[in-house]
């Protein structure tokens, strides 16, 4: 397909989707000025020149996060396809993931006063507009040239908390300043941008990662902590790198009969231990949170040692096969944090009733992981612009069906197992 620099968009290209289904109907009663459509047409104003393959069209029909996930499996190649969705077709911890959320359903309260409704909340002193926050994903121009520019810029379009890989296919500080230059241009505040570190074997490269976010403007490390030992055969396409590592060697182990397979090798020696953590703590003033717990000791722990907040996730599933999910061990999680700090949420969601079961069981926001890449592999920046949308209208929706104004007053009474 020829490459063509993304369009400014129509009005009738990008209506707000109704509140009830997602779709593209026009929002507040077909009303010409929606926010939406203006911001959107501000950001493909800015993005003219960009390099793209033409990905940059919502579908009509696209009105779940799923539809999505559908259009994307014949879009990318079949490898990157398989690689992005590792887990979920055969992997029971990815699958539990979903199968927890089906096990709750919604209590519903009716005529709760909802006139001074609202989905923000505010995270380590800094506000968002709703508990939804982009997880970090590696690789993004596996699904579109644009990458991790395409995403923050729709990440910044939606008030939306964007979480930057170490593992990011363009450098760190390109996407803060796609970031920075996107909110100029829509004359908003940039998004709260995060930096999540994988551990590096050598500490002096662990510290020029973090250095490196504080100055690009980042506003919190996540430590990444459940897939330093994990399989991939992967073989990344020419053009697309780890943009953060340049330079730094790369730590893997290649099994052989008879040979070590994991204990004895580099591998295991450069994976973190709680010293490394403890150390980390001491190495910047920025909000520090440790993703990847499920157990209630390590989350207990981590507190213990300075961590400002624990994401509870397995990692999408893709790391080991008959985990427990993260919405499962949350309630025992939140007893063993005991309400010190913040948790978060990360694996299956998929809709704004998810994002409510995961609030009611303890959670303070949620993260979208494999969605996004669908998204940017379907659409390019609108694409993800539009399921955060779609996310935020289910849900402001299913609030107001349940009764709750803000997501503070979203409570375990209102789900029911």
């Amino acid at each position: 397909m020829q490459n063509r620099p993304i369009r400014a968009y129509r009005m009738n290209d990008l209506q707000t989707p109704s509140v009830c289904d997602g779709s593209w109907e026009g929002f507040a009663h077909g009303r010409k000025d929606c926010r939406l459509a203006g911001l959107m047409r501000q950001l493909g104003r800015t993005q003219v020149g960009l390099v793209t393959d033409g990905r940059s069209t919502i579908p009509d029909d696209a009105r779940r996060l799923a539809d999505y996930e559908r259009y994307a499996a014949t879009t990318l190649v079949p490898e990157a396809w398989r690689h992005i969705q590792e887990g979920v077709d055969s992997g029971p911890a990815a699958t539990s993931n979903r199968a927890s959320f089906d096990r709750f359903r919604l209590v519903p309260r009716v005529m709760t006063d909802l006139r001074d409704g609202s989905t923000a909340i505010t995270l380590f002193g800094t506000p968002h507009a709703a508990p939804i926050l982009l997880a970090p994903l590696a690789y993004q121009r596996i699904a579109h040239p644009d990458g991790e520019l395409a995403t923050v810029r729709a990440a910044t379009a939606l008030a939306t908390g964007m979480v930057v890989s170490t593992l990011s296919s363009v450098p760190l500080e390109e996407v803060a300043n796609a970031a920075r230059q996107a909110a100029a241009d829509l004359g908003t505040q940039v998004a709260p941008l995060w930096f999540q570190l994988y551990f590096q074997q050598d500490r002096d490269w662990n510290i020029a990662l973090v250095r490196r976010a504080e100055a690009a403007g980042y506003t919190a490390i996540v430590l990444t902590v459940d897939a330093s030992v994990k399989r991939s055969s992967f073989v990344l396409p020419a053009g697309v790198d780890a943009a953060n590592l340049r330079g730094m060697p790369k730590v893997s182990q290649t099994t052989h009969a008879g040979g070590r397979i994991l204990f004895g090798t580099a591998l295991i020696e450069a994976a973190p231990r709680w010293d490394d953590l403890a150390w980390l703590r001491e190495q910047t003033r920025l909000p520090l949170i440790l993703k990847g717990v499920l157990s209630p000791t390590d989350a207990h722990r981590a507190v213990e040692l300075g961590c400002d907040g624990v994401i509870v996730s397995n990692h999408g599933g893709r790391v080991l096969d008959g985990l427990v999910s993260p919405l499962e061990m949350m309630p025992a999680i939140v007893d063993a944090v005991a309400g010190r700090v913040p948790l978060l949420l990360d694996g299956g969601v998929r809709s704004g009733t998810d994002i409510v079961k995961a609030l009611a069981l303890g959670a303070s926001a949620v993260l979208i992981g494999r969605p996004q890449m669908h998204a940017l592999a379907v659409a390019g920046m609108p694409g993800v612009a539009h399921i955060l949308h779609i996310l935020r209208a289910e849900l402001e929706f299913a609030m107001a069906q349940i009764g709750c104004a803000t997501p503070a007053a979203i409570q375990v009474d209102r789900l029911k197992r």
